[in-house]
């Protein structure tokens, strides 16, 4: 098996996997766009945006504006948080919204519930029906840019029109990093 650039572990991990792919979770992030908004292109990027960084300089946008998604286990729910890439979870504030202390899922748990390989996770096109928030952090922007279901790729739209899109609820769970 050659490592090439454009895979991860994650991708080559299910490679032959056929609940799970990242060429179906970018299928399936299409596939939403498609169906709910048309007007919204995915766009690809030859070099990975699968941290904050990386999709910054992928897409020529500040840090803050890459809408980072969080998967949470908070008691027995799991929960999905998009907030700005420079904004950091508050273990104090989600407990207080969600009634519980949050924990972050591991690399294959992430890929099983949401079918997006971490880096690419996104609200969009989902396996798994999850609750959607976003933090108020995605409101100081015009337009934000969350991944697209892998790690090449994103789309660009409003925080207001991502939320009415995947149905989220806006929440204050984050603080800027100083």
């Amino acid at each position: 098996m050659s490592w090439g650039s454009s895979r991860t572990i994650a991708s080559t991990r299910c490679r032959n996997c056929l609940v799970w792919s990242p060429a179906m979770s970018l299928e399936s992030v299409r596939a939403f766009f498609a169906e709910k908004a048309p007007d919204i292109s995915v766009i690809e990027s030859p070099i990975s945006s699968a941290t904050v960084a990386l999709a910054a300089q992928a897409y020529g946008v500040e840090p803050g504006r890459i809408a980072k998604t969080l998967i949470l286990r908070i008691g027995e729910r799991v929960v999905l948080i998009v907030a700005s890439g420079t904004s950091r979870m508050d273990n104090k504030k989600v407990k207080a919204v969600f009634g519980g202390k949050p924990k972050m899922l591991g690399l294959d748990e992430v890929a099983e519930i949401t079918g997006h390989e971490v880096g690419g996770v996104c609200p969009f096109g989902l396996k798994t029906p999850l609750p959607v928030y976003c933090d108020v952090s995605l409101k100081a922007f015009d337009e934000i840019v969350p991944a697209a279901g892998s790690t090449h790729s994103a789309v660009r739209l409003r925080p207001s029109r991502m939320a009415e899109l995947v149905g989220a609820e806006w929440v204050d769970v984050c603080d800027e990093r100083s």
